[in-house]
């Protein structure tokens, strides 16, 4: 996957694309994947980095909503259980089974939370990760030994998945290009372009590496864009009627001896009406979420102070040692593009299931939905571009399709054994810290093969060292930037530069310096 081929492939060509996708998160990419995989000629363009908005910024769970059950939405939670099993069968590299513990400190839960939990191992059939059990004082806190003890009763143990959310997608993309897709990241999308009657027929984009702008024709475009859906929407339709209703969740990572042992919490309802999960992730502890309701949308959002102090507040209810804001190693945001309710509506009873608009011109918008339910979005989105475009109808092949990376898929494109990116950097990897974690070697490889342009793309995405523990990411900033610019033929401005740049982002991943 080479930026330099991706660009000429895209703007060389001489006939319309069946299909260009604007948005290089997880919907967007999964939709290269699935369309590209069926045949049809499929560019993707991203105005950043690959999953720099959202996608990178999940819970880290795999999972079908368990609070959706309390909801009554069978079908979404339905719908989410079997595509997790289908996504840990096509990406075992990456998706884990995860046992979870719903500690019980009143007498009614165990039958209620049990009942519920096993009604969810039913909805899973035969995509089950394990089944629901009662488990007394004394098995919970030998699953969960920091624990807070006093009132303990006992808990319920069920199983969902774990993966790695930025990882995951370059998976992905690997996969797309493998099936003759071309993406390219730093390529914003400046206009939409309609013909005589009306129609959607090409668009308009910036290389952000040259300040080139080019024209693409295609058959149909795909609008998967998430929280910036409307934007585009309106760059199609001036007077269109905004469809997305962006929420915040906030998560944040603490050491792991706030969470020895391999099984995550969950608490089922909080004051503001979510679940709050605390889980293991890459030798560190990670808590969250929340549901803020917001009037604006950016690349790079901020953890709000209050958001911060809920979830410490209601962890401290859980676990043994309370943690503080001086525990916090790193934290971050990020925005759920949730489809518009009526007014007055608390997002946090928003569904989560997906919707698809199609404009008069033909602009296909894709909205909502979560990670766990990208490959059936991407079917959808795609089923219905081909009717846009005309274009010959051809089967989805994407519920068997191995992901890059994965046992027996491709190994000339996969080579996740054999180069320093994709599992060497997976989930069972340990921290590695200090301004030299990083080697030049795998510097150089994501810069090669995986699109890499930016400190931030390194340090936040290709590996999670900023999501980690943000003072090492900050230490490591002028390292790989030096290496990169060796690269990229940069000169020590361009260095300097992105130090720059990369340490105000990172303030924002730790309370201390906001």
């Amino acid at each position: 996957m080479n930026r330099d081929v991706s660009l000429h492939r895209i703007i060389d060509r001489s006939e319309p694309w069946d299909i260009a996708v604007i948005g290089g998160g997880a919907t967007g990419v999964g939709i290269a994947v699935d369309a590209a995989s069926r045949g049809y000629a499929v560019c993707l363009l991203e105005q950043s980095d690959f999953g720099k908005a959202t996608s990178s910024r999940s819970t880290k769970l795999v999972h079908g909503g368990v609070r959706y059950l309390r909801q009554g939405n069978i079908a979404l939670v339905t719908e989410a259980l079997h595509e997790r099993g289908i996504l840990k069968n096509n990406a075992p590299h990456l998706v884990h089974d995860l046992a979870f513990v719903v500690p019980n400190y009143q007498w009614w839960e165990a039958p209620f939370y049990g009942v519920g939990l096993k009604a969810y191992d039913l909805l899973a059939g035969k995509y089950g990760f394990g089944k629901s059990r009662h488990l007394s004082r004394q098995e919970v806190l030998h699953y969960i030994p920091t624990l807070k003890t006093e009132g303990l009763r006992g808990g319920v143990l069920y199983h969902d998945g774990q993966f790695d959310d930025a990882r995951l997608l370059i998976d992905l993309a690997t996969t797309a290009t493998r099936h003759g897709a071309a993406l390219l990241n730093y390529a914003p999308v400046t206009h939409l372009l309609h013909d005589a009657a009306g129609h959607l027929h090409a668009l308009r984009f910036t290389d952000r590496e040259t300040g080139r702008t080019h024209t693409v024709a295609a058959r149909c475009v795909i609008n998967a864009t998430g929280a910036f859906g409307d934007t585009l929407r309106h760059m199609d339709n001036p007077s269109a009627v905004g469809i997305i209703s962006p929420s915040q969740g906030v998560h944040l990572v603490l050491e792991r001896t706030f969470l020895s042992g391999d099984t995550a919490i969950m608490v089922p309802h909080t004051s503001d009406g979510r679940v709050l999960f605390a889980v293991p992730w890459h030798n560190r502890t990670l808590l969250g979420t929340t549901d803020t309701a917001l009037e604006n949308v950016t690349l790079e959002p901020v953890p709000q102070g209050e958001e911060i102090d809920f979830i410490l507040e209601t962890a401290g209810q859980y676990l043994a040692r309370e943690p503080k804001r001086s525990d916090i190693v790193s934290m971050f945001a990020g925005i759920r593009p949730l489809v518009k309710a009526p007014r007055n509506s608390h997002t946090a009873a928003l569904s989560r299931d997906h919707t698809i608009d199609i404009s008069s011109s033909g602009l296909l918008t894709i909205a909502g939905g979560k990670w766990t339910t990208y490959r059936r979005m991407a079917e959808d989105a795609v089923g219905q571009a081909a009717g846009i475009g005309s274009l010959p109808v051809r089967e989805c092949i994407t519920r068997g399709l191995k992901i890059s990376g994965s046992p027996n898929s491709d190994a000339s494109e996969t080579g996740c054994d054999k180069h320093p990116g994709g599992s060497a950097r997976g989930m069972n990897s340990e921290l590695a810290t200090g301004p030299c974690a990083i080697t030049a070697e795998e510097i150089i490889y994501f810069v090669r093969h995986e699109m890499a342009r930016t400190i931030d793309d390194i340090l936040a995405r290709r590996t999670r060292l900023l999501f980690l523990d943000a003072h090492a990411a900050i230490a490591a900033a002028s390292h790989v930037a030096q290496t990169m610019a060796t690269e990229l033929a940069r000169d020590r401005g361009w260095v300097e530069n992105q130090v720059v740049e990369f340490n105000a982002l990172a303030k924002h991943y730790l309370p201390s310096l906001i």
